[in-house]
């Protein structure tokens, strides 16, 4: 008997563009993956990486059970083993060192998933250790920090309404081969080409001439960290226009412009223009062009985010939105009004505790928390620097930190260094491989899924849910379960807990609170009533949750309160996802500062000026200097097991430009040695004009020839990791944010 043919539809959970995919099953075989045509929001879009799921899921070395280490190597266990291995390891260190001495690393793939979204902050809670680490401080946490100072909380970050603007300048983002980040846009390129086809404009400002400043109206190939000079220099070029206006809706919620212009007056585009290596005619140009323009929004991402002015040059980017009349205006940078779990739909509207860091400091460096964690820059040396508080055992989700975070050689030999080690992925990589026991979580298509985090920054205000494609195997675990498994463990309550204790337990407090929120509908409920209608719909795990979160959401039915409102039962009466509309202002009821205005000049902000203007003034240096890149077919290092994403020209090569190539010595499929304070790699050279002289390219998430490792595809296309060279001693000041880009280098010909 033929098995019968279905057809699924969910979001794609591989990177933040959430497009929609149309998944062909034939028994327990998927036979195609095309882009969904009727998803509300990517209209059939889909990139090389959302037709992989199929390979994901099937991939040989996807671990399918757990691995625990014996004797120097890993064999398989059963799960009741592996709890036993993580009671007696994680509990022996918390009796030996106490609870400080546990660190924690959740990697990127964790804001792409359902259950760890909710459930990640509950095993860190149990815990009891303040030595967190994320991804977030690799990538992203300028930009949070510095909304948060602005607006009163990092989940207020304005993004660009870019299906309405009229003229937009890209800093550090190359959404051609990344799509959006911080920004949720299905088909950015098209949306790009989009905003040209109406008569607007694309500017790309990158030392790189990107694939997507290949396709724009104007590349500006500035110096690596020059962006926050140059954004300082747009600002003050724009003021100087006499033009600078918020705008009358926002003038009476501003608050620090004076301030502003004050503290902007060194920067003029004169001034900024050698250590920019951008004239100063270019500048002003551009300034008169986002003041003439219908609409306009400037955009900076990773690039921006990953240098030493990183929080600085974030701030910068509103500065000039709000200076141009483009905060929270249509086709400017506005606010999305996410469907659950927001805090600027929660609380009083308006006005808040605002926001601040250093409620703790690392222990060997000092470094200020941000966001509840340290820096990740600074993980190794709380492994390898005794005394008390040193961290003697980790556990790491869903991260690869040894390819992803500055100085890579010393982490690597930090988590060597361990007493004890718990790893929940799906591979054998780079970092589990240090690990005392891997727990695997089911795969991407044995998942159900909901953007929590990603509709935060969604340039369209939309909801999507996904059912699991399959069900789960016999004997594996949901990821919500092993999550909270690990969280009564770490509580102390044994190897047998059962999971749902701690999701009763997860549930009840997010209730309470809701029911104690004077701005949710369900305020003074019976608390009983609103628990046995959540139970009907969905009894456990992270349903359970959604469901609550969406029903007292800002487009729910409140259990009554809105009969024309949602739940998770119209979500998945709604396959295809449910289209709210367009981005709304929100000002002034999404802040949440203490004066209840945008703070235009936070103090940390302005105090950063000074360090900024002596960089300004600072003769240019002759050196070298290693910036990153992406590809449109990788996603960090985690899909690089995937052949038909890796295969083909090899990607991770050093770029140079033809001058820089002819002094060193080296031609294209040449060998250079890349040099920096703290490591050396090989790398084959690829000599493009695309790139500003004295500038090198390497792409991240490479290096996958270590041993140990189970990555067979990943193996034969290993490349080198450009983290060996980058410095754990160069962070962001404001926000501990590594410095990934603007690294001095010394290049070297091997081969020519």
């Amino acid at each position: 008997m033929a098995s019968t043919e279905r057809t699924v539809f969910r979001t794609c959970p591989l990177c933040e563009a959430t497009c929609g995919l149309e998944i062909t099953v034939v028994g327990d075989e998927v036979t195609r993956i095309r882009g969904d045509r009727n998803d509300v929001f990517s209209k059939g879009f889909i990139c090389p990486k959302g037709s992989t799921l199929k390979q994901l899921h099937e991939d040989p070395n996807r671990l399918r059970s757990p691995l625990a280490k014996r004797n120097g190597e890993f064999v398989p266990v059963t799960w009741d083993e592996a709890w036993r291995i993580v009671d007696e390891g994680l509990n022996g260190v918390i009796a030996k060192h106490g609870r400080g001495s546990i660190g924690a690393y959740v990697g990127n793939p964790n804001a792409h998933n359902l259950s760890p979204l909710i459930y990640n902050r509950v095993w860190l809670q149990a815990l009891g250790s303040k030595q967190r680490f994320s991804a977030s401080s690799v990538d992203q946490l300028p930009k949070q920090i510095s909304s948060a100072y602005m607006f009163g909380t990092p989940a207020s970050v304005a993004v660009p309404d870019i299906d309405r603007t009229h003229y937009i300048v890209l800093l550090g983002a190359n959404p051609y081969e990344s799509n959006g980040s911080l920004c949720t846009a299905p088909d950015f390129p098209g949306r790009l080409e989009a905003v040209r086809e109406r008569g607007g404009k694309v500017v790309v400002v990158d030392p790189r001439k990107s694939k997507t400043a290949e396709h724009a109206d104007e590349w500006i190939a500035i110096r690596p960290n020059g962006d926050a000079l140059f954004l300082a220099a747009l600002a003050n070029a724009i003021i100087a226009t006499g033009r600078a206006d918020v705008g009358d809706r926002l003038r009476p919620h501003v608050g620090g412009l004076s301030d502003v212009t004050t503290a902007l007056a060194p920067f003029t585009p004169e001034n900024v223009a050698r250590a920019t290596g951008i004239e100063a005619a270019v500048i002003r140009r551009i300034a008169t062009e986002l003041l003439d323009a219908e609409s306009s929004c400037v955009y900076g991402r990773i690039g921006t985010c990953t240098v030493s002015f990183g929080t600085t040059a974030s701030w910068l980017v509103d500065v000039v939105n709000a200076l141009t009349g483009n905060l929270d205006s249509p086709g400017g940078v506005m606010f999305p009004m996410p469907a659950a779990g927001n805090p600027t739909t929660r609380g009083e509207k308006g006005r808040g505790k605002g926001f601040r860091i250093g409620r703790g400091h690392s222990r060997v460096r000092k470094f200020p928390e941000a966001i509840g964690e340290y820096p990740a820059a600074v993980m190794a040396e709380e492994i390898l620097t005794p005394g008390e508080g040193q961290i003697r055992a980790m556990v790491t989700v869903a991260g690869n930190p040894v390819l992803s975070t500055p100085n890579s050689d010393q982490l690597d030999e930090a988590f060597e260094s361990l007493e004890f080690m718990v790893a929940v992925d799906i591979y054998l990589n780079e970092t589990t491989r240090h690990a005392d026991v891997i727990l695997p979580p089911p795969s991407h298509l044995e998942r159900s899924h909901f953007d929590l985090a990603f509709t935060a920054f969604s340039i369209r205000n939309v909801a999507n849910y996904s059912e699991a494609v399959f069900p789960l195997p016999e004997g594996q675990p949901d990821e919500w379960e092993i999550l909270a498994k690990l969280a009564g463990i770490a509580q102390g309550l044994g190897a047998d807990v059962d999971p749902q204790v701690v999701d009763d337990f997860t549930f009840g407090a997010l209730l309470d609170s809701l029911l104690k929120d004077s701005s949710s509908p369900i305020h003074g409920r019976d608390r009983d009533e609103i628990a046995r209608a959540v139970m009907v719909a969905s009894p456990r795990g992270p349903e359970r949750m959604l469901d609550l979160m969406v029903r007292t959401g800002p487009y729910g039915d409140g259990f009554g309160a809105n009969p024309k409102g949602i739940s998770l039962a119209t979500l998945r009466d709604n396959p295809h996802g449910i289209d709210f509309g367009p981005l709304e202002p929100r000002i002034p009821e999404v802040l949440r500062t203490e004066s209840g205005k945008i703070e235009l000049a936070p103090e940390p902000m302005l105090a950063d000026l000074p360090r900024l203007e002596t960089f300004m003034g600072a003769e240019p240096s002759d050196e070298m200097m290693l910036v990153g890149r992406r590809h449109v077919r990788s996603n960090n290092s985690w899909m690089h097991n995937i052949e038909v994403l890796v295969k083909g020209k090899p990607r991770c090569t050093l770029q140079m430009h033809p001058l820089d190539a002819e002094r060193v010595g080296v031609a294209s499929g040449g060998l250079a040695r890349v040099t920096s304070r703290v490591g050396s790699v090989v790398a084959t050279v690829d000599v493009t004009s695309d790139i500003r002289q004295n500038v090198v390219s390497l792409p991240h998430g490479w290096g996958h020839e270590v041993d140990g490792v189970q990555l067979d595809v990943a193996r034969r296309y290993a490349g080198v990791n450009s983290n060996v060279l980058t410095d754990h001693d160069q962070m962001d000041p404001l926000s501990g944010n590594a410095v990934l880009n603007g690294i001095p280098v010394r290049v070297e010909v091997v081969r020519s």
